[in-house]
């Protein structure tokens, strides 16, 4: 790395560490030491104190067997503490949206803790007594339903802590491909909410990472076994290098290569295909001491090319924060260009972009013209990436825009869904049915899949994870297919002579893709009678019947007990997210204790009998975790450049101010020499503000920015973007061109910018003003 390059980082370290912006973070690792006082995700710094372990967790691993479309996994965590004291370890890591968690337990030396399933603060209660008095102790927390918390109390000097925890899933095909994701890493939150304000469901954001390149810190390994019922066609990971080997057609093991050891910082994904292009369909049947459990599964008919298909109008909105910013920006950049460069000229269009404000191409959609695309391709080439992550305003302007009369509106979100705000979009997404589908692409190697599928599942669309640039072309492909030809409509299902219950869902929606219509559900009486499904096929009626006496319940599909109830849960989880409701709560938590499931309102604890630690209190670490592969600092603490450039290793907070010292002398020197007049260049405005109002203040008080000036050399211009609340308040501000100097220099632009008056904005809105200011001899 240059000296140019490592200058530079450094520079946007120090303005990350003395502007304050609410999304930044490069403070030691303790937060409730820095000034950020948000839930905003950290930096790692590690300590000289060799007494404590600040890295004690070792490795995590999983086990995974694959039977017909059930996946069972057990994940091992190793915590061991290689310092002087006692410590409390925190580990916050991703699940598969759809798992359904069954059991923990946790092994010190040769003892074994089974935990056991209470309520959230039984659990919780529990947890805390035990730490408190001296006992090793585990407890397993549902934060989001991708994102869980591992705490582990009293881990001795020399301990070593192993905690295994199963869970259980359904796979299902989509296009005829199984497709087995294992999450590694949760990517790093964006959230504005006050530490004090916060409740404790929502700490769990405000956690440290590393720096962009850096190794996880711990050890990661795979192994995945699949007896599939059908000859294996092929079998590939998209994600890490495996080894697979075969025993007979239908029997497969995939093993991590030695390779990936630390391939922990990207999703896991694996796909396979069977013989002939077939999917597993008919119906698995479990019967249980007090309940039976059924799964139907029936493969829905090829889709139908229909050529008469009327114009649409599409609204795209594409996330350029800081998270996004290098190589996720840059794959939604190809896909959002395939996707519109491929538009009819009977379609309308729009773009919203958003990070910490918003704006769009047009206040109107606009006819798909070769001349407005290109437009549009244009506007998207020139995003660089950086601010926050203000997905709600986004999402509410673009559901707003003006709609065109008698056409079929489709909202196309790309984004790595980097936010805290889960159920609040889910809500928006819901109120809005009527007015439009959502199609939600994640972009990244390691995206929230929970508000990805979440918004796609609410707003009657589809998602896609688009996990490298060379499958964005794929992608969009897959998605002009389903927008163009529904596979199956007006669906309904008929029992006859079955004595079915419970099921789940109640209505099927339009099949979009080529997947099994999955019905989970309860049964009574014998296994007997039929089951058929119905609908219509492009402009042909289609059914399909499945016999249930042909099949006998099975001890193997003891799994469909805890699938069933997850999914239950999921249901009544999604319907508290649009209104909470206290019985739908008693019912999920009784769910969880009935079901041995790990729920919002139900963890896992283990605590061991014997006291182990007297007299001494555990320090709590928080286990760093690894930016997801190719996602940038600035998802942390960064500003966001405008030029890219590859980030230094950075060091304490000290070893930034030495630097920035040295550069700001050096600056001066250059600096003294020069005598510059400011003016407004080019100026954007988005939000309550007009464009006037902005220019008016600007204008009134940039000549206070000649002072700052006076330290260093802007190279001839500053870029800043602000963000500015309805009040008028200045935000935030961020420095998106390259300025020389050091600290002062730095805190001068922020602190007068700042101090920056603006009229109320109309309606209430969050104003972002981007605007260059050029310095002239």
């Amino acid at each position: 790395m240059n000296h140019i390059t490592r200058s530079f980082a450094l520079l946007i370290a120090v303005f990350s560490l003395f502007c304050g912006t609410p999304f930044a973070k490069t403070s030691p690792p303790d937060p409730q030491d820095s000034d950020d006082k948000t839930l905003s995700p950290y930096f790692f710094v590690k300590s000289d104190d060799p007494a404590i372990d600040r890295l004690p967790l070792k490795s995590t691993s999983a086990d995974v067997n694959i039977a017909g479309v059930i996946a069972d996994a057990k994940i091992t965590q190793i915590y061991k503490n290689e310092g002087k004291k006692p410590i409390e370890a925190i580990y916050v890591f991703p699940a598969s949206t759809r798992a359904a968690v069954y059991g923990m337990k946790m092994t010190i030396g040769k003892r074994v803790i089974e935990a056991t399933i209470n309520k959230r603060e039984e659990a919780r209660r529990r947890y805390e007594e035990a730490r408190h008095q001296g006992k090793s102790a585990s407890l397993l927390e549902q934060q989001r339903p991708n994102v869980f918390q591992m705490n582990v109390a009293n881990i001795m000097p020399g301990d070593e802590v192993k905690v295994d925890l199963k869970y259980t899933e359904l796979l299902v095909s989509t296009d005829r491909i199984y497709e087995f994701i294992y999450p590694t890493v949760v990517g790093p939150r964006y959230s504005n909410q006050s530490t004090e304000t916060a409740p404790p469901s929502e700490r769990w954001t405000k956690n440290p990472y590393l720096r962009q390149g850096e190794a996880p810190a711990y050890a990661f390994d795979i192994a995945v076994n699949i007896r599939a019922g059908l000859p294996i066609r092929e079998i590939a990971s998209t994600s890490h290098k495996v080894n697979t080997s075969y025993n007979g057609s239908t029997v497969a093991k995939v093993t991590l290569d030695k390779s990936e050891t630390l391939g922990g910082n990207r999703d896991y994904v694996l796909r396979y295909r069977l013989d002939g292009n077939r999917i597993q369909s008919g119906i698995l049947l479990y019967e249980g001491e007090k309940e039976n459990f059924f799964l139907l599964m029936i493969q829905p008919p090829k889709r139908v090319t229909n050529t008469h298909i009327p114009g649409r109008e599409y609204i795209f909105i594409v996330d350029v924060s800081g998270s996004m910013h290098g190589f996720p920006l840059d794959t939604s950049k190809k896909l959002l260009k395939n996707l519109i460069g491929n538009l009819r000229t009977t379609d309308r269009f729009n773009i919203l972009l958003f990070s910490g404000g918003n704006s769009v191409l047009s206040e109107e959609s606009l006819p798909a013209t070769p001349d407005n695309v290109r437009k549009a391709i244009t506007l998207i080439e020139r995003q660089h990436g950086g601010g926050g992550t203000e997905l709600l305003p986004a999402l509410k302007r673009a559901l707003s825009l003006k709609k065109a009369e008698g056409v079929s509106r489709t909202v196309v979100i790309a984004t790595d869904g980097y936010v805290a705000v889960e159920e609040e979009a889910f809500d928006l997404i819901r109120n809005h049915l009527g007015d439009a589908n959502m199609f939600a692409f994640g972009i990244g190697s390691s995206v929230n899949r929970h508000i990805i599928e979440g918004m796609a599942h609410v707003g009657m669309g589809e998602p896609f994870v688009v996990t490298q640039p060379d499958e964005a072309a794929a992608r969009a492909e897959r998605f002009r297919s389903i927008i163009q030809s529904p596979v199956l409509t007006q669906v309904k299902v008929k029992h006859n002579g079955f004595a079915a219950y419970d099921m789940e869902p109640v209505s099927i929606p339009d099949v979009l893709a080529e997947r099994p219509v999955m019905i989970f559900g309860k049964w009574h009486g014998k296994p007997k009678g039929k089951i058929t499904l119905t609908g219509i096929s492009g402009e042909e009626k289609y059914s399909s019947t499945i016999d249930v006496s042909s099949t006998k319940p099975s001890k193997e599909n003891s799994a469909l007990r805890y699938l069933w109830a997850r999914h239950r849960i999921t249901l009544l989880s999604d319907y508290n997210k649009l209104r909470s409701d206290d019985g739908r709560t008693k019912e999920v938590t009784e769910l969880g204790l009935s079901y041995n499931l790990l729920t919002a309102y139900t963890s896992f604890v283990a605590v061991d009998t014997e006291i182990r630690n007297i007299n001494e209190k555990p320090t709590t670490i928080k286990q760093p975790l690894p930016l997801p592969q190719g996602v940038s600092d600035y998802a942390v603490g960064g500003v966001a450049p405008t030029l890219a450039f590859a980030p230094a290793k950075l060091g304490s907070p000290k070893e930034y101010e030495r630097q920035s010292l040295r550069e700001e002398k050096a600056s001066k020197d250059e600096a003294a020499k020069i005598k510059a007049a400011v003016r407004i260049g080019d100026l954007s405005v988005s939000g309550g503000l007009s464009r006037q109002a902005a220019t008016d203040v600007i204008q009134k008080n940039i000549r206070d920015l000649e002072k700052c000036q006076a330290q260093t050399t802007f190279q001839k211009k500053l870029v800043l973007r602000l963000a500015i609340t309805p009040d008028g308040r200045v935000k935030t501000v961020e420095i998106l061109s390259n300025p020389y100097g050091g600290r002062n220099t730095r805190r001068c632009v922020a602190e007068r910018v700042r101090k920056w008056k603006f009229p109320e904005a109309v309606e209430g809105k969050i104003t972002e003003v981007t605007v260059t200011l050029l310095f002239t001899p």
